[in-house]
């Protein structure tokens, strides 16, 4: 026995060598990708490549998928097994965007800065640690002697209403690909998230005839069409209460919507012609949104547009989505969720009122689970940051993938 203690004593030291180096690795990745400024709705061909790179070089397979101007851009990459025994392939999903910077910080926002236990930096939380955790553990993915394929899915715009996974899943769907395990690394302090409701986001434009105040009946006012508008989804939100499914996982257990805000009018004396209206339902079953959506339409065309045209032929009303994001659903059976409870020892399942891309790979087959570092108390706030445990935690659980995915 002694004469082996010095051999593993030396092994012992290397695997703490390797972590370390792992570890000091996602930090510069970190560090990098939080001075890409990925505002949502900005391009992140920058970043993107940055990672397309990294991957290729350990021998990955990627292909892109683009917005219509090609300046946001989906990446999809895959180190193949070298021994596949049809173990179901596994997906480890982020998105690339990062939400606005407001004043008030006291680090700059895309300068990754550490202070004692936390790493500071727009998106360190939300979600580039995630990013960078996976990114850094590529390498020892691509040495491991892989039974399943690892898959890399980074994606654009999902802070506003996941405008780029759908462009990725419809690729996906076209190339077949509807089994494996997707784990979406959103924050969740490496807990298990099983649900979310979903997010349906709209932007209502109304436009009417403008006129002197003075002679109101000469006018159409889009701004008191827009409050009428307001004021029926008002209405349709207790009858959203009224539906509240039996047994509801979430809290609160009903869909709910929210005015995100009224624009319109130029002056006190002007009949307002144009106004518009931003506003928002999270629902718990997607029926309620099929259910809201039908009467808000048929308001608009039975009562508001005959009203306005009376006066004003060419009045319009017109609704854009701004995205649908479909809810992340329960399943008893949760292959994902099981192979994370094998890692990580935790079999806890929570459901979160945030949305995310989950619901969308599990629409096409794909058993899911929400599991990152980081907590979204963090996320979208000044001096966002996420605590480096939270990214020794993502690297351990990294390890159980690839000892799980390994021959």
């Amino acid at each position: 026995r002694d004469l082996h203690y010095p051999l593993r004593r030396q092994r012992q030291m290397c695997i703490r060598d390797s972590n370390k180096s792992i570890y000091e690795n996602s930090l510069k990745i970190l560090s990098d990708l939080i001075s890409f400024q990925t505002i949502s709705g900005e391009d992140n061909n920058s970043l993107i490549n940055y990672c397309d790179e990294i991957l290729n070089k350990l021998g990955a397979t990627s292909f892109k998928t683009f917005d219509d101007d090609k300046k946001r851009v989906n990446l999809f990459a895959t180190l193949k097994a070298k021994n596949s025994n049809g173990k179901a392939p596994i997906i480890l999903s982020g998105h690339t965007d990062v939400v606005p910077v407001s004043k008030g910080w006291s680090t700059d926002p895309f300068k990754a800065t550490v202070k004692g236990d936390k790493l500071y930096g727009r998106g360190s939380c939300d979600m580039k640690g995630f990013i960078a955790c996976v990114l850094a553990y590529a390498p020892i993915f691509s040495k491991s002697n892989l039974n399943r394929d690892i898959h890399f899915s980074f994606t654009f715009d999902e802070e506003t209403a996941c405008i780029g996974a759908p462009i990725l899943i419809k690729e996906l769907k076209k190339r077949g690909f509807n089994k494996g395990i997707c784990i979406v690394g959103e924050p969740t302090n490496m807990k298990i998230i099983d649900a979310h409701k979903g997010a349906y986001e709209y932007t209502t434009y109304f436009k009417g005839l403008a006129g002197h105040s003075s002679q109101p009946h000469k006018g159409v006012s889009a701004v008191e069409y827009a409050a009428k508008y307001v004021n029926k989804l008002i209405e349709l939100r207790q009858k959203l209460k009224d539906r509240v499914p039996m047994n509801s996982i979430f809290s609160p257990p009903y869909s709910t919507l929210s005015i995100g805000g009224i624009f319109g009018g130029i002056a006190h004396n002007v009949i307002a012609d144009k106004c518009h209206v931003k506003w928002e339902t999270r629902p718990v079953v997607k029926e309620d949104a099929i259910f809201l959506n039908s009467e808000m339409d048929k308001y608009v065309n039975d009562i508001l547009l005959p009203e306005m045209r009376k006066v004003f032929p060419n009045s319009k009303i017109v609704k854009e989505t701004i995205g649908e994001i479909i809810g992340f659903d329960r399943k008893e059976k949760s292959e994902a969720c099981e192979f994370v409870s094998s890692i990580t020892g935790d079999n806890s399942r929570e459901v979160v009122s945030f949305g995310t891309e989950a619901g969308l790979f599990q629409e096409i087959g794909i058993s899911t689970a929400v599991c990152g570092p980081g907590s979204i108390e963090q996320a979208h706030k000044i001096d966002e940051f996420i605590k480096l445990d939270e990214i020794s935690k993502c690297l351990k659980f990294l390890d159980g993938v690839k000892d799980k995915s390994s021959n």
